[in-house]
């Protein structure tokens, strides 16, 4: 029996926001916290209203950019147009 891991609830809050997040796999939340695709989902239905949970659950179900075996082999993080980099620990102004 695998022993259950309790997270804070900041940890919880960002589970909750990667697993909202269209871009980030679930492989990603794996390599963060150590838990599989089916505990983030145990997470995510306990957490979240049940009609969220449904609603979360048909928008990622079959997403390519969800499972990292599916995504297209040249998508790499995606990163806007307009944002700046960050030299130096400053943000450089517009």
């Amino acid at each position: 029996m695998v022993e259950e891991q309790t997270f804070t609830p900041r940890e919880l809050d960002r589970i909750i926001e990667m697993a909202w997040e269209d871009r980030t796999p679930f492989e990603a939340i794996t390599y963060q916290f150590n838990i599989s695709e089916q505990e983030t989902i145990k997470i995510m239905r306990h957490q979240l209203k049940p009609s969220s949970f449904r609603m979360w659950r048909k928008r990622v179900q079959g997403r390519k950019t969800k499972h990292k075996k599916l995504r297209e082999t040249g998508m790499g993080r995606f990163k806007s147009s307009r944002q700046k980099q960050i030299t130096h620990n400053t943000i450089s102004k517009r």
